[in-house]
């Protein structure tokens, strides 16, 4: 007993340990980029904002809606390949996929995702058997998802054009180059990992088997086409004047919301703009400005308003047939 309760104490510290890590990452960047936003902003005239929007063309803004609706359609693979992946196919796409969206939908605009977006997935997933353990086991492999695409997305982009970061992070070229293909030489190496038989990690009761190498390849092609739709939404939004190329957009894009995640700041406000501005300073700020917030009001604040009536119409079904 006394060495059981040693153990639980190691393991207690180390999870404070790492909470207290990522509490103080997430100041950090939310510190950051409320300096930098402060100080981009002071010359900011509101009129010419106001001007910008109104000069963006409808059918702009139609475009980039497609291209965040097929954003939130990839979403929509995320928890239907992770219900696969743990051995859930009695559950359907439909149900799927209203649980992927409308806990991303919350998750993005309340910030914590993991916290935010597992209470809704839990809501959802528990008129269909799922419990808590499965509920994580969904979030860890939706989560590993999302962080293939990403890094594999943003170590190409990085490799091809390193100085497209350096203008965010402040590092060398070199050593975003350096820090790209480390990364994708991890990914190859995980796959490599996966090719000779299933891995399963996790102890006890909450034990994982991770997907193989060809569906980890599946998962990839899924992250890197949230966050393409995502990118080319903000793509079409962006001023006509200077034209700046695709993969400096992209690049600045994945890194903006890839900061913001990690601020788990409540809609990745300020981090994402704040990230926009330093990474593309060919535009005018109050240009660039009025594009991010047509692009807030498409990604985050209408799909938050359709997965609150999506789920009220849930819980009014559940009350009927209560």
């Amino acid at each position: 007993m006394p060495n059981a309760a040693h153990a639980a104490a190691r393991v207690a510290r180390a999870r404070i340990g790492w909470s207290s890590l990522g509490i103080a990452v997430s100041l950090a960047i939310i510190a950051f980029a409320s300096f930098t936003l402060f100080r981009l902003l002071r010359d900011i005239e509101v009129d010419r904002i106001v001007a910008a929007l109104r000069a963006v063309p409808w059918r702009t803004v139609m475009i980039a809606i497609c291209f965040v609706g097929g954003g939130y359609a990839t979403l929509t693979c995320y928890d239907f390949f992770a219900l696969r992946a743990i051995g859930r196919r009695d559950v359907p796409y439909r149900i799927a996929a209203l649980a992927s969206c409308t806990s991303y939908a919350i998750g993005h605009n309340l910030g914590a995702t993991v916290f935010t977006a597992g209470a809704v997935r839990f809501r959802v997933y528990s008129a269909w058997g799922l419990g808590v353990l499965e509920i994580a086991k969904i979030a860890f492999i939706t989560g590993l998802t999302f962080w293939l695409g990403n890094t594999v997305m943003l170590g190409i982009g990085i490799a091809y054009a390193p100085d497209v970061a350096s203008n965010v992070n402040m590092l060398p070229s070199w050593a975003n180059r350096a820090a790209a293909l480390t990364a994708l030489a991890v990914i190859g190496g995980y796959l490599m990992w996966l090719l000779p038989r299933p891995r399963a990690i996790g102890r006890a009761n909450w034990n994982v088997t991770l997907p193989g190498a060809r569906l980890t390849l599946v998962q990839i092609v899924i992250g890197i086409l949230d966050l393409g739709c995502g990118a080319l939404a903000i793509c079409t939004l962006l001023p006509a004047t200077p034209s700046v190329d695709l993969v400096t957009v992209v690049v600045t894009f994945v890194i903006a919301t890839l900061l913001g995640f990690l601020s788990h700041a409540p809609g990745s406000l300020g981090v994402l703009e704040a990230a926009m501005l330093i990474g593309l300073p060919q535009y005018e700020k109050e240009a660039l400005l009025a594009s991010l917030l047509i692009f807030r009001l498409l990604y985050f604040v209408l799909p938050l308003l359709v997965a609150i009536v999506a789920l009220a119409l849930l819980e009014a079904r559940r009350l009927r047939q209560a």
